[in-house]
């Protein structure tokens, strides 16, 4: 893509990197094809960088930064800046003179930045910081109108407003201010009057109207009392109605004598459900509902109630009730009940017609809304707020930023760790540096193998264990003969705190080159070791049988016991053949040695030399050019991959590089060194025996052999 800014890019990692030195550079990234960035993103956790500012320019709170998040941030931060350059310096303060006020957005973080310091008491400050801004949170807070369209009755003076802010968040709830106290907005005052305004419309409705209120103030009191016994009442008329149609079901209808034959087993009182079912009183055809005597126990105190509250106030002094009078309290409270139907149904009927006539008499829902717009009314204000912390971390963050996602510049230059690298592991007498956060061990494994690295799981604790975490560190140094699942080391992590490393897993490749030329060495020496150690094993056992089985033998009785044949004579001839084939592997032995020392022998002088060099290059060249290929394939990018990065570049570790990465143990310069040590082993002259009886084992193998021409 054809681009005016002039790009310069630096080589390292085996590809083309941008160098990014100035504002406009930052400001151009928006044209540079994003075929070149090192990365397109990167994770908000488990990397060394300010999370705050990570989660700042993660637009979409996905725990990823992306590219274009990157992109959009240095764009915003580069508008209110009057010189993008400052990005560069990564200060953590701002002159108030550098925020560029010619745009709206501009001017309202600058005004903050201004009532922020004027709040801390620095009202004549030309400058403000981070640190200005430690307790934004809480600086938010503390206002007393913070912008989040909240108002709590903690902030209200007013007593009586107060109490209607409180009666609100009792009946309609409530919602969390900023500063943590409970509140309303709003949706809810609204809600509120919304609901009281239909409850006192219906509630004036029935109170204006005499068909439904038709004992005034006692109607509801009344309709209680008659909805207490309209259906116990209404199934008494209807049995009495059915003795009229037929004689002979009025005895059935008051309940059988069995029925009450089975109540004088019982313990009665009139509160018991058995004597409640029985009716209001004995049916018979067309008889009245008497109000004083000859009712049901269990209804009799109802009844006393119907007769007093309601059939005296409608009908005078009255002992029963006809079906005809008991048809007319029925309509008499049907526009009551039709009222009641149509009651809103809502939580404001708790605070009572009185305390409803209160908060509408008064001001209370005009003060409400007013102070909710006033809190509203600053939300700009207080964004902008956020804004000029905003500003301040970019203005810290970004250019470091980019220089560990669009180009990995700090890891390559070694000026300062990359934001990957998680502190350094020391272990086996080496400092690693390369050592990547890991959540999930096996998990990352699996993928991070394809880097060609030499791998070493830790997991790390501090605190004794309160604290744990895992890393994967990278060996590009030494040899791996003491690296094995268990060891111990110390991890230092990027605030120096000290944790407690041990190796959980480990990850094969190459180190060096130098370790390749002497493994098969190693390898041999091993064999032979452990081949050595199971032979040793072995005769040492046998040995223990054989002395177990002797004593075990010599210890049986023997009365009544055969002698045990007498040992065969020794035989010569089979011994002879023994010591003919120990002779013989000895002599093929010595046999391949006289070669090699004789064809040593037919050189020069200055031949030998080039000859035992050719002759190890021929036994560890295929183990060094494995190693070589392997070594120059070593890529960091399924590494940062694993861990969630999106590594758009191959990012080659190649020898050079990756010795830097791993620190050997070396004396400081300068320091004095004595060879003498009080504790070494005693030199012993039967390693120059065993020398000397080699040589003679191999010059008769070699006489054996023809060697020196008698045969």
């Amino acid at each position: 893509m054809a681009t005016s800014h002039t790009w310069k890019f630096f080589r390292a990692g085996g590809f083309d990197q941008v160098q990014l030195d100035s504002g406009a550079d930052l400001l151009a990234l928006k044209d540079l094809d994003q075929k070149l960035w090192a990365a397109l993103s990167c994770p908000t956790r488990g990397i060394e960088f300010d999370t705050r500012t990570l989660d700042l320019i993660d637009s979409d709170a996905d725990t990823r930064v992306r590219a274009n998040e990157v992109l959009v941030a240095i764009a915003w931060a580069g508008k209110l800046l009057k010189d993008a350059d400052l990005l560069v310096k990564g200060s953590d303060c701002l002159a108030l003179a550098d925020i560029d006020d010619s745009s709206e957005e501009g001017q309202q973080v600058l005004a903050s930045a201004r009532h922020i310091l004027k709040s801390l008491g620095k009202a004549d400050a030309p400058e403000i910081s981070l640190a200005d801004m430690a307790d934004i949170e809480k600086f938010v807070a503390g206002l007393e109108f913070n912008g989040d369209g909240v108002i709590c009755p903690g902030q209200i003076r007013d007593e009586g407003l107060r109490a209607t802010v409180e009666d609100i968040i009792k009946c309609t709830g409530s919602v969390a201010d900023l500063s943590g106290e409970t509140g309303i907005n709003q949706d809810i005052a609204d809600k509120f009057f919304a609901e009281a305004a239909a409850y006192s419309a219906w509630q004036i409705q029935g109170d204006g109207d005499a068909a439904i209120q038709f004992l005034g103030a006692k109607t509801r009191a009344a309709a209680d009392v008659f909805h207490a016994v309209k259906d116990k009442a209404s199934d008494y008329f209807t049995r009495c109605q059915l003795a009229a149609y037929d004689a002979r079901a009025a005895v059935p209808l008051s309940r059988s004598a069995e029925d009450y034959q089975h109540l004088a087993a019982q313990s009665l009182s009139a509160q018991s459900a058995d004597v409640a079912n029985f009716p209001l009183a004995t049916v018979e055809a067309n008889k009245p509902l008497p109000l004083v005597s000859g009712i049901n126990p269990a209804w009799q105190a109802r009844v006393e109630a119907l007769r007093e509250q309601v059939a005296v106030p409608l009908f005078g002094k009255k002992e029963s009730l006809s079906m005809s009078e008991w048809a007319v309290l029925c309509a008499k409270f049907a526009a009551f009940e039709a009222w009641q139907a149509g009651k809103p149904t809502n939580n404001v009927e708790q605070l009572g017609s009185v305390r409803m006539r209160e908060i509408f008499g008064s001001k209370h829902k005009a003060a409400i809304d007013g102070l909710i717009a006033q809190d509203q009314a600053v939300a700009t204000e207080v964004k902008a707020t956020r804004s000029v912390e905003r500003l301040l971390r970019y203005n810290r963050d970004l250019f470091k930023l980019v220089n560990n996602f669009v180009s990995f510049r700090n890891f390559y230059t070694g000026k300062d760790k990359a934001i990957f690298q998680a502190g350094t592991l020391y272990l086996d007498g080496r400092s690693c540096e390369l050592c990547i956060k890991v959540e999930d061990v096996n998990k990352h494994a699996v993928f991070a193998g394809m880097s060609g690295l030499y791998l070493v799981y830790c997991d790390c604790t501090r605190n004794g264990g309160a604290e744990k975490m895992s890393i994967a560190a990278a060996f590009t140094g030494g040899d791996s003969d003491f690296l094995i699942v268990g060891r111990n080391g110390v991890f230092y992590d990027r605030k120096d705190r000290d944790w407690d490393a041990s190796i959980v897993r480990i990850i094969d490749h190459p180190i060096s080159i130098r370790q390749a030329f002497w493994a098969p060495y190693k390898k041999l020496t091993k064999v032979i070791s452990e081949q050595m150690q199971k032979l040793a094993a072995s005769k040492a056992s046998s040995a223990e049988g054989n002395m177990i089985k002797a004593v075990v033998d010599n210890s049986k009785p023997v009365a009544g016991v055969t002698a045990a044949p007498p040992k065969p004579p020794f035989d010569v001839g089979k011994f002879a053949g023994i010591f003919a084939a120990i002779g013989l592997a000895i002599a093929a032995i010595g046999g391949i040695l006289a070669s090699i020392v004789s064809g040593l022998l037919g050189l020069k002088l200055w031949q030998m030399p080039l000859a035992i060099i050719g002759l190890m290059l021929l036994v560890s060249g295929p183990a060094m050019v494995m190693a070589w290929f392997k070594l120059k394939k070593r890529n960091l990018g399924p590494i940062l991959d694993a861990s969630g990065w999106a590594i758009n570049a191959r990012v080659r570790i190649n020898i050079p590089f990756g010795t830097s990465l791993t620190g050997l143990a070396d004396l400081p310069e300068g320091a004095q060194r004595s060879l003498v040590d009080p504790f070494a082993e005693k030199k012993t002259l039967w390693p120059y025996y065993v020398t000397i009886a080699a040589g003679v084992c191999s010059l008769v193998g070699l006489w054996y052999v023809g060697f020196f021409g008698h045969r």
